[in-house]
């Protein structure tokens, strides 16, 4: 009898432990998910070049439980297109242009404003702290979840007629400017003629007159080939692009914890990545131009251009709009 008893007894303790391990396997596999992330631009763009380091990242830090399958080139459709399909959960994590953002989610053009940082490496720290997730905060309202924001370049001035050493050298410039109504409220402000027009008819337009001027990184220049007709370039820092890392808000709720944590983190490593390349690419650009015969101004007068909008007081003639916070704007500038 004790015999049995004791046979019996190994047996349902083997039983306990198979079942034991497949339930160890079931939840290891529970555990295990594949993700798209998404950048429209080539493979040479900064954009891809940090989704591709985003992969790396991510697998790494999860012991290959997280798999990232990375899309760029266009391959599901351009900034607007992938943005919409983000929020409808058809690709997981985006990367792409802020301002691209600012057609669904109206705070984003907080970042958008001319002068709230003075360097690239500022904005960096600015954005990636509790004030990047106060200006994201709402987010999830649209259908995403807010991970990191990377860099698209500080804009600058390059002209094909005059240098510009002080905000009167601006005066009547046809500048050419995105199809954004705080571009063209800028420029206006400052004195200039701005011209908006698409990225893909700027080349034209320097060409023929129609645009005497462009306001971009430098990297930017090399990078799309307008630089033909461009004879001076001016580091005036006026304004700085932003690329938003964001995640459908339904993939998001089906990670665990530990998921979500090693997505959040690593995506704020591959933003400071996605600065750290464009200020490499900056350096090659600059190098590129000088060659071509562009004369740099390194020191112009910022002041100048920042007097001339009145200074901080220039934004509050959007304090009646939804997206205005005065108190994130007090806060950034404040750093």
């Amino acid at each position: 009898m004790k015999r049995m008893l004791l046979v019996m007894a190994v047996l349902l303790l083997g039983l306990s432990l198979a079942f034991a391990q497949g339930g160890k396997e079931e939840s290891s596999q529970a555990k295990s998910v594949t993700l798209t992330v998404y950048s429209p631009g080539n493979v040479n763009s900064v954009p891809t070049k940090t989704i591709l380091k985003y992969k790396e990242l991510v697998e790494v830090a999860s012991n290959g439980t997280i798999k990232i399958i990375a899309h760029h080139s266009g391959e599901l459709g351009n900034d607007a297109e992938a943005l919409q399909s983000t929020r409808m959960g058809t690709i997981d994590i985006i990367f792409a242009g802020t301002s691209g953002f600012t057609s669904f989610y109206d705070k984003a053009k907080i970042l958008d404003l001319p002068f709230l940082f003075d360097s690239a490496q500022e904005a960096y720290e600015i954005v990636n702290s509790d004030i990047g997730e106060q200006i994201f905060a709402d987010l999830p309202k649209t259908g995403l979840v807010y991970l990191a924001e990377g860099d698209n370049g500080m804009r600058h001035i390059a002209t094909t007629n005059r240098p510009v050493k002080t905000v009167d050298d601006v005066k009547g410039l046809k500048i050419r400017v995105p199809t954004s109504k705080m571009y063209l409220d800028v420029w206006s402000a400052l004195g200039s003629t701005p011209v908006a027009l698409a990225l893909n008819e700027l080349a034209i337009a320097l060409a023929n007159g129609t645009a005497e001027a462009q306001d971009n990184a430098t990297y930017h220049l090399v990078a799309n080939a307008t630089y033909d007709d461009i004879k001076h370039y001016s580091f005036i820092n006026y304004m700085w692009m932003g690329c938003t890392m964001a995640m459908n808000q339904k993939s998001w709720d089906k990670l665990t914890a530990d998921q979500q944590k090693i997505l959040k983190e690593q995506a704020i490593v591959a933003a400071k990545y996605s600065f750290d390349t464009i200020e490499e690419d900056n350096v090659t650009a600059t190098e590129i131009l000088k060659k071509a015969g562009v004369q740099f101004i390194e020191n112009p007068d910022i002041q100048s251009f920042k007097d001339k909008l009145g200074g901080s007081s220039y934004y509050k003639q959007y304090a009646s709009e939804a997206w205005y916070d005065q108190a994130i704007i007090d806060a950034i500038l404040a750093k």
